[in-house]
């Protein structure tokens, strides 16, 4: 039961991470996965086993995600914009309550009230967050990426980059790779390799395979790289981190609808997006509750 569920919230956290505005490391933490994450990955060379079994569901789910959804998520944001947003936007406040509780928990453990560092911590992650959404790129670039031995390496270095704001909470991923033109040509090879596959088409699958493998490298080494930061960060100045990390989550909803499709109000419209909200942030809540008392 436990490995189903992570499963399904790592499939929740691989779609997130394909939307722009949406943050993989927020929809972690909303779903009640991200201290698991970032410490399994961090002891992922110490305790290998563990850190393996526990990492496998949800790593499976992530994959999956991304691969079903590279082809729903961008159908649902071009025709229902504002229902998708509103979707999501839920799942993140229905997770808020979770990092709250953590918040209270650090600073009793520290036996410390909210003080200046805590306000200013919580208010520059925030201001970034709303900077990284405001930094609005002119294209989201090219849908085909040309293979060449410098656009190995840059691949490499999209997905140190890509990754290690993947695992910040609030920090989108796609939405980097959108400001450096380089969401299209990712998220299309991954359609690409789908639908060739499928087709058993090798010319296709090879050049997918040549552009997804340094990328999924990169990704790789940056997870790697900053989990450990985080971790480091958790230990040394728990409170202070988690104050962070809610700047960063409260900014999510915002960098959400900024990024958001132009859409055609209709009184419909506007109440499936108000349903999809209260049903996604219940759900999210429930959700982790149930996860907390099967562990």
């Amino acid at each position: 039961m436990k490995f189903i569920l992570d499963l399904i919230k790592g499939m929740f956290v691989g779609v997130a991470n394909i939307i722009p505005g949406v943050s993989g490391g927020t929809m972690a933490v909303s779903m009640g996965i991200y201290d698991k994450l970032i410490g399994a990955i961090g002891r992922l060379t110490k305790e290998f086993k563990k850190s393996f079994l526990t990492l496998l569901p949800i790593m499976i789910g992530m994959v999956a995600g991304i691969g079903v959804f590279s082809f729903i998520i961008p159908y649902c944001l071009t025709n229902f914009s504002f229902q998708t947003c509103m979707c999501f936007t839920g799942l993140i406040l229905g997770g808020i309550p979770e990092i709250f509780g953590k918040t209270r928990g650090a600073l009793k453990n520290e036996k410390k009230h909210i003080g200046p560092v805590h306000i200013i911590a919580f208010v520059l992650l925030l201001a970034l967050a709303v900077w990284m959404a405001l930094a609005n790129p002119e294209s989201v670039g090219a849908d085909s990426i040309n293979v060449g031995a410098l656009m190995i390496i840059k691949l490499i270095l999209l997905g140190i980059a890509a990754s290690a704001t993947m695992v910040i909470p609030g920090v989108s991923g796609s939405l980097l790779l959108m400001m450096l033109g380089y969401y299209s040509g990712i998220v299309g090879t991954v359609r690409n390799f789908i639908s060739a596959l499928k087709d058993l088409n090798g010319d296709a699958l090879l050049h997918c395979v040549l552009v997804l493998l340094p990328f999924a490298i990169g990704c790789v080494v940056g997870i790697l790289l900053i989990s450990k930061l985080i971790t480091w960060l958790l230990k040394k100045f728990e409170s202070i981190t988690y104050c962070a990390i809610l700047g960063l989550i409260t900014a999510s909803p915002f960098a959400i609808f900024w990024k958001m499709e132009s859409h055609v109000f209709t009184p419909v419209s506007v109440i499936v997006g108000i349903v999809l909200l209260v049903v996604s942030a219940v759900f999210t809540y429930l959700f982790g509750k149930k996860t907390k008392a099967a562990e």
